[in-house]
């Protein structure tokens, strides 16, 4: 788990994850384009994403297709959320729930 907490500390491989949760499966090229970074820098920031397996890669042809595994992210939500704010993230969905039923 430290190496998704530290590849999920850096907003630039944040950025990378959220490209990727919009639209899965993208070249190198495609995920750099429009980022004010080098494609060397991407590389370095989704070998990092790929070490903590929150990015797994396919080949295809010539290239090399990247996916968002959200596994580990989920992980992290079982382990140091849910365990902690269960009985609070409950009482307040069954609240919104009787607002939502009392407004309609």
């Amino acid at each position: 788990m430290d190496e998704v907490f530290k590849a999920l500390a850096d907003g630039s491989r944040r950025a990378l994850l959220d490209r990727l949760h919009a639209r899965n499966g993208q070249t190198l090229s495609d995920l750099c384009d429009g980022l004010a970074m080098t494609r060397q820098a991407v590389t370095k920031h989704l070998a990092i994403l790929e070490a903590a397996n929150l990015v797994a890669t396919v080949k295809h042809g010539r290239e090399k297709l990247h996916y968002l595994n959200p596994m580990p992210i989920h992980e992290i939500g079982e382990r140091w959320i849910r365990k902690f704010e269960r009985g609070r993230l409950a009482a307040l969905s069954d609240l919104k729930r009787k607002l939502e039923t009392r407004d309609e």
